[in-house]
């Protein structure tokens, strides 16, 4: 039987996928506060943008769903410590604790708005209700959690023409919405719960493959045959707008623009084709990256131990660099960088913004920067296993 690569009893090919995931999403934050391009247009726009800028925001789809999955994957091999009343516990522990996170440290991270003039419920929100809501199907029988995530995962954009657009509790289950609570309060619904939870429970039950009973082969086999099938199913449903999106492909005649269109299904809440395609992706890293080793993969993995940690941190990173760009170009940073409707209904900062190639070298350099702490940190957790709260972060 083939073993599965382990570092400090950690499987490591999950951390690599995670860390993978953490640096590419930065990639996107990175964008979204120095791209001048983010304050004017979707990236995903396929009558305005072009194809570096899509490619920069396409490829950052895929992090969200790689999360939600690997944290249902993390879910059933904490399970495997504990009883299910245990593991029960812990989620929904863990789960309170990201949402009062999202609503407190990452909300002020993103805007540095001491107002709290706007509410996001975004993908801490998302990860933290989805660990809640499986709180409870962890006492479900594997099969009847499959059989229930699939339904939610395919059938979901049934619900897409149902609900009232000013209704809160509709926008929380299944539909993105921007609600004004009151003349200096904003309430953005990002990630509704559905198909999020979903995947999430997914990601539980494919957990199992990691058991010390299945080898790395049918491990491999079976996630590289799911990943294609999701995949083939993705580009199938994609062309023929039979089902799986609310929006259409629509073939504009030139290619790079109907190459847009097909590659940008909807992702606030994730369609069917999105997560076909974005999960299917996951699957297939997953499969065929147990194997691979050297200093890339260790620097990568690096960030698959600590995500919590650098989640939080990269976003005041960025954001601090922000403020420092936009003095250096003769912006105030007080007046242009405490943000309330960022992206929303209005642009924040007009003529602020730098070309794509700035984007990179800032993501690149925000990566080098938080190396160094990320590795220290992660020493620390791996050194002192038995402080319990170590785990919440």
């Amino acid at each position: 039987m083939n073993s599965i690569p382990v570092n400090h009893n950690r499987i490591t090919s999950l951390d690599f996928v995670k860390g993978l995931a953490m640096l590419v999403m930065a990639l996107d934050h990175v964008r979204d506060y120095v791209h001048a391009p983010a304050f004017l247009f979707d990236p995903a726009d396929p009558t305005q943008t072009t194809l570096p800028i899509f490619f920069t925001r396409w490829v950052t789809h895929f992090c969200a769903p790689a999360f939600s999955l690997l944290a249902g994957m993390s879910a059933y091999m904490v399970g495997r410590r504990k009883s299910k009343n245990e593991l029960s516990a812990f989620l929904l522990k863990r789960g309170i604790w990201l949402i009062f996170i999202e609503l407190t440290l990452v909300n002020f991270g993103w805007l540095f708005d001491f107002g709290h003039g706007t509410i996001l419920l975004q993908v801490i929100w998302s990860l933290g209700i989805s660990m809640i809501v499986l709180a409870g199907l962890v006492h479900l029988e594997r099969r009847i959690l499959l059989v229930l995530s699939l339904v939610l995962i395919f059938g979901h954009n049934l619900l897409d023409d149902v609900g009232s657009d000013d209704s809160i509790g509709w926008a929380l289950l299944h539909q993105l919405n921007i609600f004004m609570l009151s003349d200096n309060l904003m309430f953005v619904v990002g990630y509704p719960i559905i198909p999020w939870i979903a995947v999430m429970s997914l990601g539980y039950v494919l957990g199992s493959y990691y058991d010390g009973n299945v080898d790395a082969g049918t491990r491999t086999r079976t996630f590289n045959l799911m990943g294609a099938m999701a995949l083939v199913l993705f580009v199938t449903l994609r062309w023929s707008n039979i089902y799986g999106d609310p929006i259409d492909f629509q073939q504009f005649g030139v290619i790079s623009k109907s190459l847009v269109s097909f590659l940008n299904p909807t992702k606030y809440p994730p369609s069917l084709s999105f997560l076909l395609m974005t999960l299917g992706g996951t699957l297939l890293l997953l499969a065929n990256s147990e194997k691979w080793k050297g200093k890339a993969v260790d620097f990568i993995s690096t960030f698959g131990r600590v995500p919590f940690f650098y989640y939080i941190i990269h976003i005041y990173l960025i954001h601090l660099i922000a403020f420092g760009l936009a003095t250096l170009t003769g912006f105030s940073w007080q007046k242009n960088m405490v943000l309330v409707t960022w992206g929303i209904s209005e642009n924040p900062i007009p003529g602020y913004g730098f070309a794509l190639w700035v984007v990179y070298v800032v993501w690149v350099s925000v990566i080098l920067l938080l190396y160094p702490i990320c590795r220290k940190f992660d020493q620390y957790k791996q050194g002192n296993k038995d402080k319990w709260w170590l785990s919440y972060f």
